[in-house]
């Protein structure tokens, strides 16, 4: 099977393009780079159009000029492979509710729809569906049926955006999970062990043992960080529980650590003036944007994960995954497919970004959970192994 990817891989860093770089790697990357006669792991063929539009987080569906140009040469490259290659498979991503990058779908698919003979649409965001029935105009919703359809493929992420695929009439509808590389292989070894000793402290303090002297929780955020991603939330839910705690008299305190790019220089301001109380300087510590080892350390050292995600487009997000992977307890929002990421009855999720109500979830977290269930969730869901092998599975019945 010969694959056309239209999705571009990082820079800008998040979890779509992170997914199509995976995707790409798992699948033997662009086949006119494979030496010949070497055979396309799963038995799929790519060739990849790399179509970056965007320079950086701040570039993400903003109106420049250049990238009305960067559209034609992008569909011109992918036409040029139609022929020859002869690949008839056209793999595309498309974007959330956002109306100029719903401009940009439009014109992908005039120019490149007719020449390909099937269409198989990756639903990485979700609530385009609703966001076309309840934020546009009936004009727009028609001319995005008529230019997308009919769509012979879509791989959806959860039942969630299920809705997302049938919007568009897709003849085929395939569930298949996000799923990454293990990042912590030894975690039997290196992670468990220390996780369940904190743990055990943790209980012997709420229990009213105090005899170890304080303890401190270590909290990530590992995101954008945006009020919409829920930064905010994160900083004012951790000092919420921290003085439930005081009045509790427990040696106990939660210390976050936010990792991530801000998006906006306002957003980048407050937090800058929020710094200057000192009770927020005591407990909070911004890290920036961290890779390899650097985010690997705050993995293993965090006790809890906390991601209070109001995002428009949110649906699967790799960092709830990678949180997953090193066993940690995690604390996020009731919100798109993030509930069915995690296993039934989780005590962690919290209806909206409300402080005191993500106070009360990371309070009842850290007492009830050691991070063993994340783990085991992990390598039953979201090994990087089964996403390639359900993917392959749905890709190929496009050719049926």
């Amino acid at each position: 099977m010969k694959l056309l990817v239209f999705a571009h891989t990082p820079p800008p860093h998040h979890g779509q393009s992170y997914m199509v770089q995976l995707l790409l790697k798992g699948f033997g990357g662009d086949a006119r780079r494979q030496p010949p006669g070497v055979a396309s792991p799963h038995g799929i063929e790519c060739y990849h159009v790399n179509a970056r539009f965007s320079r950086g987080l701040a570039d993400i569906g903003e109106l420049q000029g250049a990238k009305f140009f960067l559209i034609l040469w992008f569909c011109a490259q992918a036409i040029w492979l139609r022929f020859r290659h002869g690949v008839k498979n056209f793999y595309y991503v498309p974007a959330p509710g956002k109306r100029l990058a719903l401009y940009r779908d439009w014109l992908v698919m005039f120019l490149c729809r007719p020449f390909f003979k099937n269409m198989i649409l990756h639903w990485h965001a979700a609530g385009l569906a609703k966001w076309l029935e309840t934020e546009v105009l009936l004009a727009h919703r028609t001319a995005t049926y008529r230019l997308f359809r009919p769509v012979d493929l879509s791989l959806v992420l959860s039942r969630y955006n299920v809705a997302d695929a049938e919007k568009l009439l897709s003849r085929r509808v395939f569930v298949v999970s996000n799923g990454i590389p293990d990042p912590c292989p030894d975690f039997e070894t290196a992670v468990r062990p220390r996780r369940r000793e904190r743990f055990a402290r943790r209980q012997q303090i709420l229990a009213g043992d105090f005899a170890g002297g304080p303890v401190t929780v270590n909290v990530l955020y590992l995101a954008h960080c945006s009020r919409e991603k829920g930064f905010f939330a994160a900083l004012d839910g951790v000092l919420a529980a921290n003085r439930a705690l005081a009045a509790r008299q427990l040696p106990l305190q939660l210390r976050l650590t936010a990792a991530g790019n801000f998006v906006s220089d306002e957003e980048q301001a407050e937090f800058a003036d929020r710094q200057k109380n000192p009770a927020v300087a005591e407990v909070v510590e911004y890290a920036g944007f961290v890779s390899g080892e650097r985010k690997t350390e705050l993995l293993r050292t965090a006790d809890l994960f906390l991601f209070p995600t109001r995002y428009l487009g949110e649906n699967q997000p790799v960092n709830l995954i990678e949180a997953m992977a090193f066993g940690l307890p995690i604390v996020t929002t009731r919100w798109r497919s993030l509930p069915e990421m995690l296993p039934p009855d989780y005590p962690g999720l919290v209806s909206d970004q409300n402080p005191d109500e993500i106070a009360a979830a990371l309070l009842l977290v850290l007492a009830e959970r050691d991070g063993d269930q994340m783990r085991g969730h992990f390598t039953a869901h979201f090994t990087l192994e089964r996403h390639l092998a359900c993917l392959a599975e749905a890709l190929h019945r496009v050719e049926e």
